[in-house]
Parts: C-alpha cells; structure tokens; sequence
C-alpha cells in the first residue's frame, strides 16, 4: 500500500504545473511552521544556540525558509521517479567543482569519499551520472533503508536508474569497501545524529554525535574527501558542489573537519544556512534522561576537537536552567552538586534561578554561568516565565518541591524538567522525575543524599565536591587564655522558620560572659535578620558594647559573608548561617534540638561539631533548652585548640 501511494503522488506531482507547486510548497511549509509549535520551537532552539547573536527577526526567517525547502525536497524526490532525463537536467546541475574532481579522478583515479549533507534536495546526488560531461567512476551511495520492503525496493530501484548503487547501512558496508579499493567513490551522510555508535563531537560548539564512517573510510584507503552538497538556486533549481576537505589523513581529523567545515558554510551562507535541515535532531543524542547529566558515546574526540579548534575549555552551550531552593541554608547544600555538574557536563551553561537576595552571594562563587532572580509576587510573576521561553533551555533541574515551581518550569517549554517525587505526592507537569524508594528514610539520610540520588538517577557521574571555599588561616593562639587574643567569635541566635531552633537567650548570655572573661580583647559578633533583633538585643542587653557587636538586621548577605569569613569560630543554631559559614570554610558549634543533623547538617570538609540536649536521638527531637552553656563552651576550647594544633 504504501508503494502504491508513493508512486501515485510522484506520478501526480510530476505532471503538476510547477508555479502550482511553488504555491503549495508556500502554503504547507508556512503552515506547518505555525501550526505545529513543538517543530517550530525545535526550529528556533537550534539556531538560537548556533546564532545566539543574530536577530529574532533573521532566525524566523531561515526558519520558515528551511521549512518550505524541506517541504520542496519531498516533492521532488516524489517526483522524480517520473521525470524524463531532460526534465532532470533541466533542475540539476554540476558545479565547475564537481567537474573537476571528476576530471582529477579520471586523471589519476584514487579512492574518493564524499561526506553529503542535509541540505535541501540531496537525493540529487543521485542524478549525478546524468550530469557530468565524463564517464563517472563506480560510485556507491550509503544510505538507510525504508522499514516498508517493498517501498524501499521501490524507491531503490529509481534512486539507482542512473548508474549509482545504493548500499544499505545495514547490508552495504562490504561493497562499499570494495568500491574503494577498486578507486571508486563512496557518498555517505556525515552531518546526522549518529546516537551511541557515534563519536563526540562539537558542532557551533555544543556536543554532538558525530558517524565515524567517513573518516575511517578515508583513514583506511587513504582517499581524497570532499563535503558535496545541493545549491539551491530556485524552485527545482540545484548545482552540485564539491568542496575538498583538508583533514590530515586520519579518521578523526577528517570526522572533525567535516563538522568545521559544516559549520563555516552555514555561518557564512544564508542560502546554505536556509537549506540544512534545522528541524532535526543533530543535538539531540544527549537528550537520553538516564545519561542527561553527563557525556557518552561510543568514542570522545572532543579533547581532539577542542585542540584543533585552539580552544582550552569546552564552550558551555547546554543551556541547563536549575532552580534553586527558597531557603539559604537549602541553597548552600545545593553547591556540591552543582560543583559536581560542571564536571560531569562541562558543556552546560548553568543558569541558577533563585531568590534575587541569594545572588549576590551566588555570582560571587562562580557556580554558575547565568542567574534569573525570581520576579517579585504578582500579575507579571509567571509571565516572567513565560518570557524566559526564548532562551531555549535544554533541561530544568528543580531542588523545589512545590506546584509552583513546577509550574514556573513548564511556562519556559523546557521539553525535559527534572525533580524529586516523594511518596503520596504527585509533579504532573514534570517530564522526568526521581521517585524516592520506598526503603529511603529521609530522616536517616542527609538531605544531600536525596539530591544526589536524584541527580545520578538521571546520568550524574562525579562527585559532590564538598571542599569549602578558601579561607585564610586562623591567627596564632595566643597563651594563657583558651581564647585567642583578638579572635572574633560569631552567635547566631535566632532562627527565622521556627523558633523551637533557638538556645534560650539566658544561655547565650551566659555563654558571652564566660568568653569575654577569659579574653579582654577578643569580641562577640552577634548575627540574625531584623526578625532576630529582639533576641540579639536581649543577649547584648548589659554586656559591654565595646566588645560585643549587635549586627542583626544590619547587614545585607555579601556584608554578612565577609563578617562570617572574618569569625575564628561561630556558635550557631540550626540556620541557613549555619551552612554558609561552613561553605566559607569557618569552624562552628552547632547546636541542635528538635531538628535532624543527620538530615540537615554541614555538608562541607570544614571543621565543625554537632550538639545535642543530652538523651536526645541522633536523628533530632530534644529541647533545646537541657543544652548547658558549659558544655558549649567546652566545644569551643576543642575547636580552639585543635584549630591551632
């Protein structure tokens, strides 16, 4: 059935005037264009990753171009079948370039590969022996079978009327090696997906798979390699031309050549660039959810792409967008992960989506490539979202667990959203998730676990790196006291989301006061919002003002970075300071009660030491309250004297 419908289209397109198919083509490609959004917007994400700086405006156009001329090259190659040779010649020619390579075999004939692209009507290549002025050497074309037998016999049969012989990717490969080594010519598609069999490379600089075939083909008989290609010059209007390719001799010198050289065509020729095939998947093989967060194929040649193309560090042009947590202490316990991530895909481009208060601190660290405050709440909140749809991004990793961050994530058509389900929830606008196993106690696990589980779930391979930033070295003790002369020690007292975290004020009082005993000239830092400043102003209450600093509600977060950076040891409750001092790399106390360290603990290698009410589970549920200021100020003495050890 399927021949028979093909042969009746070819014959009726054949005999169809062709300002009447001219028209057509208009109509259906520009049609398709607009009624299909998931091929239009697979249109505009691949040029604007391969031309980020070229106008909305250009990028439509060679969109909607490219469209109609694949819509032109269906056409034809229906047709074709039923067109006479002069017919043929009258739509297809031979460039100067492809008589010349021509009469350079005739002359002194070596084994030939062409690498074919997908630009629009490349099935013409079949026409060749039609085209030339000169006997044509014996020539095979590699291509992929029809799954219908019978159409493909059929198809076979009229693609191979002039003299070509069309070998079967599956089938063909021997004959095509024994074209070579009788100097003949093999053509064969370079510029397509090539899935897991293929080789990594770069092509406008974001990661690929790339067929190996063409080089090794060259690498093995030593043959002459040329891109040939279909210039269209009209409607039904082609030259073939041929472009040598300098490529060393070696297999991976002519697969990575090729690509360049695809590359530099469709950045320089916008009749090219409108003729390649933008709607297909040629980035699309490391899309597979299970290895979407790290790089694979059959071989890398991307350290050998990189030194032919002069470049140290692989561009990052996997536009990864991850919206970050919505508490500061979550964020920081976000870092190994995404310190992981560059590793493990060191083609993304991280764009970090995040409360706009947590910015500055993240554009500081060199995390990320990108940042996207979130919007204040409002009409032109999720619009905000839709709008960032433009950016294309390749995949949304989300440490929220909320509706609305999901539906944040779906407004962008980001066609992959990756997150965490937890039993009894559902995430319906989520494309791929992490279910977390029913065996999984999250309250025996640190929250940094789960995440990454879920980020290996889906391809992570490296590491969390939990190295905390650099710090300088502590001061030197200075004897007799426990307290270094000079030291600053930072309390953080308060506790924005639940007031169960807080050591009681008397304790904290207590505490300073044995401090500034044992050091007339060391200081107290106290730290909190302006929510905190009640508690903080009570510790301070009577202590001498001179040495002990009320600083809650006073510093924006950058200040408090660099006011933390600057503590030799902090005495925290269960807050997000908590864990921005240990990224910081500063020594902490931290005090426990109702909360879980083992699920929301420190992450990072710096030193610090948990406390908890005596009697209470490891996992959390004491009183903050039957945790004596004596044995606090013990573990300040430890820390102290191991710091300077």
């Amino acid at each position: 059935m399927l021949k028979l419908i093909l042969q009746i289209t070819g014959w009726l397109l054949a005999h169809t005037p062709q300002i009447l198919l001219r028209a057509f083509t208009r109509v259906l490609g520009n049609s398709l264009f607009f009624i299909l959004p998931r091929r239009r917007r697979l249109f505009f994400a691949n040029l604007d990753h391969a031309f980020p700086d070229r106008p909305r405006a250009w990028q439509a156009k060679i969109a909607r171009e490219s469209g109609c001329r694949l819509i032109e090259t269906a056409l034809l190659s229906l047709a074709s079948p039923f067109l006479s040779e002069e017919q043929l010649r009258g739509i297809a020619s031979a460039g100067s370039s492809v008589e010349l390579l021509y009469s350079q075999h005739h002359e002194q004939p070596l084994p030939v590969v062409l690498g074919t692209v997908h630009f629009a009507y490349w099935e013409s290549e079949t026409w060749l022996k039609l085209l030339l002025a000169q006997p044509m050497p014996e020539t095979g074309v590699i291509f992929r079978p029809l799954d219908n037998k019978s159409a493909d016999q059929w198809v076979k049969k009229t693609r191979e009327r002039f003299g070509l012989r069309l070998l079967s990717r599956k089938e063909g490969f021997q004959d095509a090696l024994k074209i070579l080594r009788r100097k003949g010519v093999i053509a064969l598609l370079f510029d397509q997906n090539a899935g897991m069999q293929g080789a990594l490379t770069l092509l406008f600089g974001r990661v690929c798979s790339t067929t190996e075939l063409t080089g090794l083909l060259v690498e093995k008989f030593g043959a002459r390699l040329y891109a040939f290609y279909p210039r269209r010059l009209g409607f039904w209007r082609i030259e073939l031309n041929a472009v040598p390719i300098d490529h060393g001799g070696s297999s991976a010198g002519a697969t990575l050549a090729l690509n360049r050289w695809l590359e530099a065509t469709l950045s320089s020729d916008d009749n090219l660039c409108a003729s390649w095939l933008w709607s297909h998947d040629r980035w699309r093989h490391q899309d597979m959810p299970a290895k979407r967060l790290h790089l694979e194929s059959k071989r890398d040649l991307l350290a050998a792409d990189l030194a032919a193309r002069r470049l140290v560090v692989m561009p990052r042009k996997t536009r990864i967008f991850v919206r970050m947590p919505n508490w500061l202490g979550d964020v920081v316990m976000v870092l190994p992960l995404l310190r992981a991530l560059r590793v493990s895909r060191p083609d993304a481009e991280l764009t970090l989506i995040a409360k706009a208060s947590f910015l500055p601190l993240l554009e500081s660290w060199d995390i990320a490539d990108r940042f996207e405050p979130l919007p204040s709440r409002g009409l032109g909140y999720f619009l905000h979202f839709w709008k960032l749809r433009r950016r294309y991004p390749d995949a949304y990793l989300l440490f929220t667990h909320s509706a609305r961050g999901d539906f944040e994530a779906w407004l962008t058509r980001c066609r992959q959203r990756f997150g965490v389900i937890k039993r009894g929830r559902r995430r319906p606008l989520l494309t791929h998730s992490y279910r977390v196993p029913t065996d999984f106690d999250e309250s025996h696990h640190h929250q940094l676990e789960l995440w990454e589980n879920f980020l290996r779930h889906f391809g992570l391979n490296a590491p969390a790196d939990r190295t905390p930033i650099a710090r300088r070295p502590p001061p030197q003790t200075n004897p007799p006291f426990p307290l270094p002369d000079r030291a600053v020690i930072g309390f953080i007292a308060g506790s924005e989301n639940n007031p169960e975290k807080r050591w009681p004020v008397a304790h904290w009082r207590r505490l300073a006061e044995n401090l500034l005993s044992e050091s007339t000239t060391s200081t107290l830092q106290l730290f909190g919002t302006a929510n905190d400043q009640p508690v903080t102003a009570a510790i301070a209450d009577g202590l001498d003002a001179g040495r002990v600093v009320d600083l809650a509600g006073r510093t924006d977060l950058t200040a408090y970075r660099a006011k933390l950076r600057a503590c030799r040891l902090l005495v925290t409750n269960d807050t997000g300071g908590m864990h921005l001092a240990n990224f910081l790399g500063v020594p902490a106390i931290a005090l426990f009660g109702p909360t879980n360290p083992v699920r929301t603990g420190p992450v990072f290698s710096a030193p610090f030491e948990i406390l908890q009410p005596p009697g209470c589970p490891a996992t959390g549920g004491g009183t903050l309250a039957d945790l004596a200021p004596e044995t606090v100020l013990a573990a300040i003495h430890r820390q102290l004297a191991s710091s300077s050890s």
